[in-house]
């Protein structure tokens, strides 16, 4: 299982430019694109609610399986657990900006969050967190 990566799509504190992005290190960016649903501001960091409606942009990531659990952890997920208190860990469909798409891992949002606080460009990295 030493050799077996995953995609994962990044939409916030992870991002290039995102306060966490050092999280990434060793990972392989493989494209930029966005997935289907809403992203709201839940304090110094962002909440992604899949659904039909709106686009939040993101990066997909190939990461190995050491990798993935300290994102989950970061996430607050337990060891083996893809739902935790406030994100859950799904597949989900991501349209890469040159085209096509992919399936990646994504952590969604499943904590409360106030409608007042979405982020109708569906981009955090072009928010400055905390200026508002």
């Amino acid at each position: 299982m030493s050799g077996t990566r995953e995609l994962v799509f990044v939409y916030g504190t992870l991002r290039r430019g995102g306060t966490n992005h050092f999280r990434m290190s060793g990972a392989d960016l493989v494209a930029e694109g966005t997935v289907k649903g809403r992203i709201y501001r839940i304090s110094w960091y962002p909440g992604l609610v899949l659904g039909d409606e709106g686009e939040v942009k993101g990066e997909v990531y190939s990461v190995d399986a050491a990798q993935l659990l300290e994102l989950d952890a970061f996430e607050g997920l337990s060891a083996g657990e893809i739902e935790g208190s406030e994100y859950r860990r799904v597949k989900s469909v991501v349209s890469r900006t040159e085209g096509g798409t992919l399936s990646a891992w994504v952590w969604e949002w499943i904590g409360p969050f106030d409608a007042k606080d979405l982020l109708a460009q569906g981009d955090w990295i072009a928010v400055q967190p905390g200026d508002e």
